[in-house]
C-alpha cells in the first residue's frame, strides 16, 4: 500500500469520504481547506483509492483530522494506523497535537485510542444541530461530538517515503 497527497478533484473520492461523513455540506466546509491523502494498493488505477484521510490546520499547535476512512474490505488490516503514523511523520515539525472529533461509539472510541489519543473535551448536541438528518453509528444516535488528541511524535519508519 501507498499514501498519495491529493491536490486537485477531491470530491472524486466523495463515495469514500461519506464513509467517513455521511453529509456531503459537512465534507464541503473542509474539504478544500485542507490536505487530503488517499490510500492505495500497489500497481492500482490512479485514481482508485482504498483509503482517504482530510486534515486541516486549526491553529499554529493542533492539526485536526477531519475524516479518516478505510474501505470495507481493506478495515482491520492496520491501514488507518499506517495512515494516522503517516500524518505524524508528515506534519509532527508543523504541529504539537492531531486531534479527531467523532461520535462516541465503542469500535471509534477503541481504535483512537489503540492510536495514542486520549479524550479532550466534548461539543454537545453536535450532530443534532449540524446535519439535516439523525446520525446513527453502530445502531447508536450520534448527539455530541468527542475529540480525541494525541501528541505528534515522529513515529519511525511508518508512513516514510511512500508518498509520491
Amino acid at each position: 500500500m501507498k499514501i498519495r497527497k491529493i491536490d486537485k478533484d477531491k470530491k472524486q473520492y466523495l463515495e469514500l469520504l461519506l464513509l467517513g461523513d455521511e453529509q456531503e455540506s459537512m465534507i464541503d466546509r473542509y474539504l478544500e481547506k485542507g490536505d487530503m491523502y488517499i490510500l492505495q494498493e500497489e500497481g492500482a488505477e490512479e485514481n482508485r483509492a482504498a483509503g482517504v484521510c482530510v486534515v486541516t490546520a486549526e491553529s499554529d499547535e493542533i492539526l485536526e483530522l477531519k475524516n479518516i476512512t478505510v474501505a470495507p474490505e481493506y478495515q482491520h488490516q492496520g491501514w488507518g494506523r499506517r495512515m494516522i503514523a503517516f500524518l505524524e511523520n508528515t506534519y509532527s515539525s508543523s504541529f504539537r497535537i492531531l486531534q479527531a472529533g467523532t461520535g462516541d461509539v465503542p469500535a471509534t472510541v477503541l481504535f483512537y485510542e489503540a492510536c495514542g489519543f486520549h479524550r479532550s473535551h466534548r461539543i454537545p448536541d453536535f450532530f443534532t444541530k449540524n446535519y439535516d438528518h439523525p446520525i446513527y453509528e453502530c445502531g447508536k444516535l450520534l448527539t455530541d461530538m468527542v475529540y480525541f488528541q494525541k501528541k505528534m511524535e515522529l513515529v519511525s519508519g511508518e508512513g516514510e517515503g511512500n508518498e509520491e
